[in-house]
């Protein structure tokens, strides 16, 4: 793991490597929600006339909903639609998750926060989500390592991932953090290119379906196949 610090340091003439907060996307990172995400898009966007895939799905994860739709009407139906317009068919996309089953915490990614916070370092959640349900559960579920106030999401930013917006709306939620302060840790390929971006030492965690090149290929510092395995190596990468 060393060296994957000696890089990131290198690769942006950075002095030293002192994270002071870990910024966490959310589905399909603390949550294994990604195969409802999916089947709530593909559903939602049919009522639209949308086609919408499984991979599309994970591809676009990251990115604010209002913003892939509006992509996907002026690429299949050549029409610019307003964010308005948009939100009304995010709602209904929203409507059809919600109805679903829960989604389980992501195996270890508790047993990793508690590392976190015994070392001293803040915890984030940067999510191109905004519904409140998802908010509350949040903070019910990891209440014992998050406040509202670290919690990201997609209406704190004009732009969503991949820009850097979030994570650098994620930094300055502790206080202004430098990007060689953080870490942060993804699952999507749009969030990744969202973290380097950003330019703090990024973590991808695969979780989906996609291939691992689909991570890499954006920059990822590190890769893990799972969160468990994340936790069972964290201390090698933050002593």
């Amino acid at each position: 793991m060393p060296e994957a610090i000696d890089r990131y340091l290198k690769k942006y003439g950075f002095k030293a490597f002192s994270p002071k907060a870990v910024l966490f996307d959310m589905d399909g990172v603390l949550y294994d929600s990604m195969p409802n995400h999916s089947i709530a898009w593909q559903k939602s966007m049919e009522k639209f006339g949308i086609k919408m895939t499984a991979h599309d799905a994970y591809a676009t994860e990251g990115a604010r909903g209002i913003d892939t739709i509006r992509t996907m009407v002026r690429q299949q139906q050549g029409r610019i639609i307003s964010e308005e317009e948009s939100q009304r068919m995010y709602d209904e996309k929203s409507r059809i998750f919600h109805e679903m089953k829960e989604a389980p915490v992501m195996p270890g990614i508790k047993e990793l926060m508690s590392q976190i916070a015994a070392q001293g370092i803040g915890i984030g959640v940067v999510t191109g989500s905004g519904q409140r349900p998802l908010i509350n559960r949040l903070l019910k579920d990891f209440g014992n390592y998050l406040d509202v106030e670290h919690i990201t999401t997609a209406y704190d930013v004009s732009r969503g991932k991949p820009a850097p917006d979030p994570y650098l709306s994620g930094l300055k939620k502790f206080g202004g953090l430098n990007p060689w302060e953080a870490i942060v840790v993804e699952n999507a390929p749009l969030g990744v290119e969202a973290g380097v971006a950003a330019r703090i030492f990024t973590i991808a965690v695969n979780t989906g379906p996609l291939p691992d090149e689909c991570l890499l290929d954006k920059g990822a510092d590190l890769l893990f196949p799972n969160m468990q395995n994340l936790s069972d190596s964290w201390k090698s990468i933050v002593l």
